[in-house]
């Protein structure tokens, strides 16, 4: 079987977003699955799709502080300046982390480890709604 779909996420401030349960809720055609593949690609430049730490909250702060610091606002060499300060280095922390995240499905779950969550990196302040196109391949055995 290979289905694809766009999901859609509400908006969220800037900052690192767990949205496991979010996701997971908008695809119920994985519970048929005995073993498979999701491959999630958010369809935006200014936000990414990363997997991490699940249980413990400040990882997730610890995240935005380390990425302010690591790409600032307002360097005196971005040129690409006109959509406000927090643009372009939106933009450099979506290509760090990446647009998309494939996850293994087993016995009609996602397969993803004990600590593990599907992040969403919304580095712009008012960034609104997230697109996510979801592929899922699998059948059963």
């Amino acid at each position: 079987m290979w289905t694809q779909k766009t999901i859609s996420l509400r908006p969220r401030a800037r900052g690192f977003h767990l949205i496991t349960d979010e996701v997971v809720k908008q695809l119920p055609e994985i519970r048929s699955l005995d073993v498979g593949l999701v491959n999630l690609f958010i369809q935006h430049t200014s936000a990414s799709l990363t997997l991490n730490e699940n249980a413990d909250p400040t990882v997730r702060s610890d995240m935005e502080a380390h990425f302010n610091q690591f790409v600032p606002e307002r360097a005196p060499y971005y040129q690409h300046t006109y959509e406000g300060d927090d643009d372009m280095p939106a933009h450099i922390k979506a290509s760090l982390l990446g647009a998309s995240v494939m996850i293994p499905v087993s016995n009609g779950r996602l397969a993803l480890g004990t600590w593990q969550g599907i992040y969403l990196g919304e580095h712009r302040d008012h960034g609104g709604a997230r697109r996510i196109i979801v592929t899922i391949q699998g059948g059963q055995n």
